[in-house]
């Protein structure tokens, strides 16, 4: 017979008896009860009740022992022995048959304990303790001990596929000692530092006809290409500060779980090194622009230090990361010597355009958060997506509108041309409605194709146009100066 092993750790909606690992959110206390009936807690608070449970299926002959029935959050024996040892020892002294239980569990003998209360306050147990758990027990992923007897039978519990080294790639070509900083820099996947490069690219062709004297194409290139390389910079140094944030969600996430700190390839000072090192680099390429660039640049670090706690604590963390993504639709104005604080229409072109893409920004990381969106529900991590998944189209479409009115009207304030309202607009507007209608939000292969193109697709085309826009105009501008000087 096989048989889940659960250990209980905090309150709420039940999870339905012989399921593994289901939760719903009808509210409710649950303690040892008998398999007939469980029983409600009393006198207990409910964010704090502790338990350890056994087996929920049992052999005939069994029904009198106790066992929980219903409770919010299950952790597996994996995920306990996973625990760090402090934390272990803790628990070993506030139960006394958790040393049965590792007893039982190194045996792989089916029924691992009976009834034990082992801790309801939180407080209890120290600070470091309290947080491992929370997060392993809260967030486990269940797992099941077979009887020796039944090895072969079919189980219901998932299959985890272990890690392998990339095989294509720059990364595959590293030296093995290098890849997990390279994982963790996220270099086996550029679509990210696109999403940042755009912003940056955006500002920097729609500033380039404001400067005096206007930018030449090859500034306007060696801005570009600065910018692409703080992009893949700072993004790499982003992912490594959100995975240190999540080193206690990622490996009970299908997705990230492999990543280098989640299964323990580095070490979380190892990462806080490396990601030293990411930032002093990123601020050297700032360095290379003007000095004013700095004061609009550096305020930017603290979003994207902050922003992985932000799916913490509302359901909307994908508008703090357009905040954050988003910083580089004011870089370009300063980078090429225009004073926003000087020029009004620099000033309102810069606030169209950086909204604008705050608008993508949540647009595309809304169809990104619908690929973990069933291990974001149990590890409660919150997103817009869980928040509104039902009505995720109608918000898409709400979003796109938004996006290409502001984008417009940047346009205006810069003084644009129809290249742009026709090619950078209204691409956009195309791009996003073929995504929105086409995306199959149940789809995670999907949404990752789409998450991945649409990016090129509506960064692509934006790009385009104002590109085109800004050489017709660079050229009109040429000409004029040209005519000038014949007539002196």
């Amino acid at each position: 017979m096989v048989r889940s092993t659960w250990i209980a750790i905090g309150s709420g909606g039940p999870r339905q008896s012989g399921t593994a690992g289901g939760f719903d959110d009808r509210p409710g206390q649950w303690t040892l009860g008998n398999t007939k009936k469980a029983q409600p807690q009393k006198g207990v608070e409910k964010p704090l009740g502790r338990y350890l449970g056994c087996s929920e299926e049992r052999d005939p002959g069994e029904v009198g022992t106790s066992c929980i029935k219903r409770e919010k959050g299950a952790m597996s024996t994996f995920a306990l022995l996973s625990l760090p040892s402090s934390c272990r020892s803790v628990l070993a002294r506030n139960s006394g048959t958790l040393p049965h239980l590792y007893r039982r569990a190194r045996t792989r003998t089916p029924n691992l304990l009976a009834n034990t209360n082992i801790r309801q306050q939180k407080l209890a147990y120290p600070l470091k303790c309290q947080k491992s758990i929370h997060h392993s027990a809260i967030r486990a992923i269940s797992t099941t001990i077979q009887n020796p007897e039944t090895m072969n039978s079919t189980t219901s519990s998932q299959v985890l596929t272990p890690y392998t080294p990339p095989t294509t790639g720059v990364i595959s070509i590293l030296p093995s000692s290098w890849v997990p900083y390279a994982e963790l820099a996220r270099l086996n996947s550029q679509t990210g530092t696109h999403y940042l490069f755009f912003p940056c690219l955006f500002s920097t062709l729609l500033a380039a006809p404001l400067a005096v004297p206007m930018a030449s194409p090859l500034s306007v290139l060696g801005t570009s290409l600065l910018f692409f390389s703080g992009a893949l910079i700072m993004r790499g140094a982003g992912c490594s500060i959100n995975d240190l944030w999540d080193r206690n969600l990622d490996p009970h996430v299908t997705r990230t779980r492999h990543r280098p700190i989640a299964r323990g390839a580095l070490t979380p000072f190892k990462a806080l090194a490396f990601t030293g090192a990411q930032l002093l680099t990123g601020l050297g390429i700032l360095l290379q622009f003007p000095t004013s660039c700095l004061f609009y640049g550096i305020p930017s670090l603290l979003f994207v230090a902050t922003y992985p706690l932000a799916k913490r604590v509302t359901h909307y963390p994908q508008f703090v990361l357009g905040i954050t993504f988003s910083w580089g639709a004011i870089m370009g104005f300063p980078a090429l010597g225009v004073d926003m604080m000087q020029n009004s229409a620099a000033l309102a072109a810069g606030f169209f355009l950086y909204t604008s893409n705050i608008a993508w920004t949540v647009l595309y990381d809304m169809i990104y958060a619908h690929m973990d969106i069933k291990d974001d529900a149990k590890a409660g991590i919150k997103s817009i997506a869980l928040r509104h998944d039902l009505q995720t189209k109608q918000i898409l479409s709400g979003l796109a509108v938004t996006q290409v009115g502001l984008l417009a009207a940047a346009g205006v304030t810069a003084g644009a041309g129809p290249t742009f309202f026709v090619g950078g607009c209204g691409g956009a507007a195309i791009t996003l409605a073929v995504m929105i209608k086409k995306v199959n939000l149940k789809d995670v292969k999907n949404c990752w194709w789409w998450f991945v193109n649409g990016c090129l697709l509506t960064g692509g085309v934006i790009s385009t146009g104002l590109g085109l826009d800004y050489i017709m105009r660079y050229t009109a501008w040429e000409q004029r100066l040209s005519e000038e000087k014949q007539a002196v």
